[in-house]
């Protein structure tokens, strides 16, 4: 995530001068999108994803787990058969999964070992399918376990702060390492920075989220973050796209008009809503941070917007197949209301049949959904290969 060009400082400039001088998110003029140069599969447009050139509406999974390895490090959730996986998912899916530095970690030696993650981009190489790593979780979980309050998008995401076995180096560090490493890979599709990042402060040693407090300047923070961090990931590698995986209903940064604001980030490439608790229903949420109002920002500033989590209680609380059934009338909805696809949470090698979970393993009806409701436009060109 790190790369250098003139227009980073120019992005840093204005920041810094908006910051100064108040500028209101709702005020700011989206700033043009320096695009990722060309070279990458994938690629966005306002009109949505393309995949080898060809029009993509991907769909798949959440599936966090896939880089645990627990004969080299702590792990997060059940270790998974990568080559099962990835051979059973439907032709040009697209998975998103943890990349946090916490799984590069030997819990035996405490040095970098790499081997479990490339594993994963081994056998997603292997099977042909597209992969949305997430560089670090905005909740610390499966990493260090420490909230990232505002002032983590301010500086600490430069800083290295000692003292968890599962954390070796900065944010940062770990952003230019993971990148630098994996940004050749065919079966990338797009870098994701923090998963659900809000500014938010904490006012309590638990930082509960009922306590938190979301300070004027929220929007501003985040953006800047976007701005910087992400011209240091496109100076490591130019040409794979860079989401923004907010939640998307009205969190510390992003509410309202805030959204808008930090999706017109000239390093934020694709925006993202993430879809819980409205069962059946396409498109969640109020006017000011539901999910319609989302797809008219992410328009707004040209951008395409995946929803990138769909989850759904099932199990001893549902049917499987009721379920499958909302997600599908959910899907073909905010499909028609413009979105660019769609990922289900959360693939998981061991689902608790008897529990009320977001769980889905290998033989849940939801499998046929990302089968049936993924798209890729046919190749015009006889016998046409990707060539990395």
């Amino acid at each position: 995530m790190t790369r250098l060009r003139v227009s980073r400082l120019i992005v840093g400039a204005a920041t810094v001068v908006g910051l100064l001088l108040g500028t209101s998110p709702a005020a700011a003029a989206p700033a043009p999108a320096p695009a990722p140069a060309p070279g990458a599969r994938v690629t966005a447009s306002p009109d949505g994803f393309a995949l080898d050139g060809r029009a993509w509406w991907p769909t798949g999974f959440n599936a966090y787990q896939l880089a645990t390895d627990w004969s080299v490090n702590w792990g997060c959730g059940a270790m998974v058969d990568l080559d099962a996986y990835f051979g059973t998912l439907p032709p040009n899916s697209l998975t998103r999964f943890n990349l946090f530095q916490a799984l590069a970690v030997n819990r035996f030696t405490g040095q970098l070992d790499f081997g479990p993650m490339d594993a994963v981009f081994a056998a997603a190489e292997a099977h042909d399918q597209m992969l949305l790593p997430v560089l670090a979780p905005q909740d610390g979980a499966c990493e260090d376990e420490v909230f990232k309050g505002r002032q983590w998008y301010v500086d600490g995401w430069t800083e290295f702060t000692p003292g968890h076995e599962q954390v070796v180096m900065s944010y940062r560090d770990w952003m230019h390492t993971a990148v630098a490493r994996y940004r050749n890979s065919p079966s990338l599709a797009a870098w994701e920075l923090v998963g659900e990042p809000e500014t938010s402060s904490c006012t309590d040693p638990a930082c509960h989220w009922w306590t938190r407090s979301c300070e004027p300047g929220a929007a501003q923070v985040l953006r800047a973050f976007f701005d910087t961090a992400g011209a240091e990931l496109r100076a490591v590698d130019p040409h794979t796209l860079i989401t923004a995986g907010y939640t998307g209903g009205g969190q510390c940064g992003t509410q309202g008009d805030e959204y808008q604001f930090v999706s017109a980030s000239p390093y934020v490439d694709a925006v993202q809503y993430h879809d819980y608790g409205a069962d059946g229903l396409p498109l969640p949420g109020d006017q000011w941070n539901g999910l319609a109002r989302r797809v008219a920002q992410a328009a707004a500033v040209g951008k395409p917007l995946l929803v990138a989590e769909i989850g759904e209680l099932a199990g001893s609380c549902g049917s499987l197949g009721d379920r499958a059934d909302h997600i599908t009338t959910k899907i073909e909805g905010q499909r028609a209301a413009g979105t660019a696809g769609a990922l289900l949470w959360a693939f998981v090698p061991d689902p608790r049949e008897a529990d009320c979970t977001y769980d889905i393993g290998f033989d849940d009806p939801l499998w046929d959904v990302v089968e049936d409701l993924g798209s890729l436009e046919p190749s015009t060109l006889p016998n046409a290969q990707f060539s990395p």
